[in-house]
């Protein structure tokens, strides 16, 4: 299917359904034949940023990555859907005006809701300090400011959430 190149950016904290919305909306464009790649943050850091650290400077420069990828399959007519953290504001913003077509999802859900889907044990083990500069508990996370699209994944179901983004990219004008 011939499309308009977009990256849909999924931020938030960790464990607010970054991951888990972006699998639906990718499976749902997917089975309309849209040509797309995901870029997932977990993976990218044992891939393409692997041996970067969680310091402000690693984190800046792990979304920049991800960024400069997704801005060449966008320019190719490819939906990137992107899942990271990507804490700080001035580096998403940053990326989002280099890759041009550029959507912003804010998966907004409380630190609380987070730690208690914490399946990973990540927040546990950052509280009892095993692990340092945790985004949401000892290092900041900026939320957006005028995201495109905003789920709030302690309210709405997932199908809620998936549609939201669905017709926020129809409304934006990059899916038919």
């Amino acid at each position: 299917m011939e499309h308009k190149g977009v990256t849909v950016w999924f931020t938030g904290l960790s464990g607010a359904g970054k991951t888990t919305i972006s699998q639906k909306v990718a499976e749902e464009l997917r089975s309309q034949n849209y040509k797309l790649e995901v870029l997932d943050g977990d993976i990218v850091r044992t891939n393409l940023t692997k041996g970067l650290g969680f310091s402000k400077e690693d984190r800046d420069e792990n979304i920049r990555r991800i960024g400069f990828v997704s801005h060449l399959l966008t320019r190719n007519g490819v939906i990137v859907i992107v899942s990271a953290i990507s804490p700080y504001r001035a580096i998403r913003d940053e990326v989002g005006k280099r890759i041009g077509n550029f959507v912003e999802v804010y998966v907004n859900a409380p630190l609380e809701t987070c730690e208690k889907r914490d399946v990973k044990g990540l927040y546990k083990r950052a509280r009892a300090g095993e692990i340092k500069q945790f985004t949401g508990i000892d290092d900041p996370y900026e939320p957006p400011l005028n995201p495109e699209i905003e789920c709030h994944t302690d309210k709405e179901e997932l199908e809620e959430s998936v549609k939201k983004v669905l017709e926020g990219l129809k409304k934006l004008g990059y899916l038919a």
